[in-house]
Formats: structure tokens, sequence, C-alpha cells
């Protein structure tokens, strides 16, 4: 609104400068911008995240199996922060000596995450591993890739935003020195006859 009545004001004024009208037109393209360029930027930049996520959820899903384990020792506490996409990362883990069987129907046996919080010798367990029975995270599920695309828009939109408005203040800022320089200028010029009797005469 500042840029459309900045506008309005220097439109006839006797005491408008160049700059001030540039620096109106300024404010007003970086406004048009802003409000145009900065959301279509964001749904842009969400919607290609989008896509490309939920082709990582379908691949993910696809690739990763959901095995039964069994315990066979435990291990004492587990790591933190074993797996922060999930709301399963903020359940009680443990670490635990397993076995299970691989997709590809071999046996498997080694160290892993069970949820339990009590885990005893033949208590089973829910266990991601990949085709060849290596364990591996959950995969990434539908609702957490929407959430990621949007604040990846969003961010897209913030960043555009940020760098219109970086871009008038440089313009501005280019155009005051301008205008200093110019008084300068004029200063030096008038400099030598000031204060001088018949100056101008």
């Amino acid at each position: 609104m500042r840029a459309i009545t900045g506008l309005w004001r220097w439109r006839g004024n006797a005491l408008r400068r160049t700059t001030d009208l540039a620096e109106a037109w300024a404010a007003l393209v970086a406004l048009v911008l802003i409000a145009v360029a900065a959301p279509v930027t964001g749904c842009l930049v969400g919607t290609a995240a989008q896509d490309s996520l939920q082709r990582s959820v379908r691949e993910q899903h696809h690739t990763r199996r959901l095995v039964l384990a069994t315990v066979v020792r435990d291990l004492g506490d587990a790591p933190l922060d074993t797996d922060p996409e999930t709301t399963a990362a903020r359940e009680s883990r443990s670490r635990v000596l397993a076995d299970w069987t691989a997709p590809d129907g071999t046996l498997r046996h080694g160290p892993a995450l069970a949820d339990l919080k009590s885990p005893h010798t033949g208590d089973h367990f829910g266990l991601w591993t990949d085709p060849h029975g290596r364990i591996t995270t959950r995969p990434l599920d539908s609702p957490t890739a929407t959430t990621h695309a949007v604040l990846a828009g969003i961010g897209a939109a913030l960043l555009a935003t940020a760098l219109v408005e970086c871009a008038r203040r440089f313009a501005v800022w280019r155009m005051v020195r301008s205008r200093y320089a110019r008084w300068d200028q004029a200063w030096d010029r008038a400099g030598p006859d000031w204060g001088k009797a018949g100056t101008g005469s």
C-alpha cells in the first residue's frame, strides 16, 4: 500500500525527484512479485517435492519388508534418535540380539532395535529389512512426505520473498548513494562562490 500511495503522492508533485518515483516503482514491483511470484514459486517447489517424495514412499514400501524377529538376548539400552521420521521413535526401544528370516528366505542373526520395554528371550517383534534381510529404517509414510513437501513449498516462498525484498533494498540503496553523489557534485560546483559578494551576478 505504501508503494501505491507513494506513486500517487509523487504523481504531480513539483518537488518530485526522479529517484523518488523510481523508489516508489521499485516498491510496487517488489509488492507485486511478493504477492504473485512467491506463492507461485512455493507451489511449484512444493509440487515437485511432493512428486519426488511420494515416489520415494512407493519405492521404500516396495523394497522394504516388515519381518518377524525373535529376541535371543537383551543387549541393553537403545541409542537415542533411532528413527526420528516416525512416531515410533518416541516409543521405548531396546537393543537386542535377534534372529529373523529375510524376505529371500535366508536366516539372519544380529543386533537390532526392538519396540519392547522389557525384552525376554523368545519375544517377537517387527523388524524392517531390505530384500536381502539387512536391517533398515521404517519406510517413509505418505502423510510425512506430504508434510515435508508443504514445508519445502513454504520455505521456497519465504526465500523468494526475502530475495525480492533484498533486491528492492539494494536498488533503493544504490539510488540513495547516487542521489548523495549528485548532491556532493552540486556542492563542489557551488563551493568556490559560496558566501562571496556578487555571487551569481
